[in-house]
């Protein structure tokens, strides 16, 4: 089947790491669904769409919109996420539920409701981890934890899903997403010699969903310029 057949959706399509995959894989000749709670932002040629990946209901009517208009789904990019860093003290439980909810538990839905789809074409799931997954700053506990729950569902998935359908993850570090070019000190204190762009990250998305990554699934990557193998002594 050719590329120009394929069918993807991605989650937070309208801004940073999101956007970047989207334009990518339309330039790979992807039919993209790109979610976002505005649609503003979406790149031209893909089909925008206002949705909350945390929400079930907005979720089921993506699916049965992108069932009627394609009838088949060969990709779920799984990139939509909230970051919000509070004390322990100031962290309601609504906040926990509120981070969880966006970057972990969307994750799970997406895959549920998807699973039939992705199953009949032999496609593949990536979702957006961190690698806050292994490394923390302070006040972090609910992105934290949501990004290593996200790292252990990929595995499972994978291990539930196979072998129709791959799933793997990708752990970005610092990825620049503002207008703002960073330092040459921070740019020099990665190994790689710079601070990451979000065409990084889509270049590793276009890649595990190519035929080409037909062996590898329940996978982490870590795209961190090799700042986790850094030690760092002050």
């Amino acid at each position: 089947m050719s590329e120009s057949s394929k069918v993807a959706i991605v989650t937070g399509a309208g801004s940073g790491i999101g956007k970047a995959i989207t334009e990518r894989l339309l330039m790979d000749g992807w039919k993209v669904f790109g979610l976002d709670l505005k649609a503003s932002g979406i790149p031209e040629g893909a089909e925008a769409i206002e949705a909350d990946v945390a929400d079930e209901g907005d979720l089921r009517a993506v699916i049965r919109r992108l069932r009627s208009r394609h009838g088949r789904l060969d990709a779920l990019v799984s990139n939509a996420g909230l970051s919000e860093f509070k004390s322990l003290a100031q962290c309601s439980l609504d906040d926990w539920n509120r981070i969880l909810t966006a970057n972990l538990t969307a994750t799970f839905l997406l895959a549920r409701e998807c699973e039939k789809l992705l199953r009949e074409s032999k496609g593949a799931i990536v979702a957006t981890t961190s690698t806050r997954a292994h490394m923390s700053e302070p006040d972090t506990h609910a992105y934290s934890a949501s990004k290593g729950g996200l790292l252990a569902l990929t595995h499972s998935l994978a291990i539930s899903l196979g072998p129709d359908v791959r799933v793997n993850c990708i752990s970005p570090g610092w990825i620049n997403v503002s207008d703002q070019e960073p330092t040459s000190e921070q740019h020099a204190q990665h190994p790689a010699g710079r601070v990451g762009r979000p065409e990084d990250v889509a270049s590793m998305v276009a890649y595990l969903l190519d035929p080409e990554a037909g062996f590898i699934t329940g996978a982490e990557f870590i795209l961190d310029g090799g700042m986790t193998r850094k030690m760092i002594y002050t």
